[in-house]
């Protein structure tokens, strides 16, 4: 499932999101979502979201 609905996403879930810096590699970086930082029920490149161990990206996938 990828991150661009923001219903699908919700704290405690395990998911990939890539970083800021990361975004022209691709680079993904697993974690638990903490926060969901995007308010508009879509987007395009992905939810942003802030993660447990404090990152911030937008969701490129959801694992559970």
């Amino acid at each position: 499932m990828d991150g661009t609905r923001r219903s699908d996403i919700h704290p405690g879930q395990r998911v990939h999101i890539v970083l800021k810096q990361d975004q022209r590699t691709g680079k993904l970086t697993e974690g638990v979502v903490k926060d969901l930082l995007t308010k508009a029920p879509q987007h395009s490149r992905g939810i942003k979201v802030r993660l447990e161990n404090g990152l911030i990206g937008r969701v490129k996938t959801i694992l559970e």
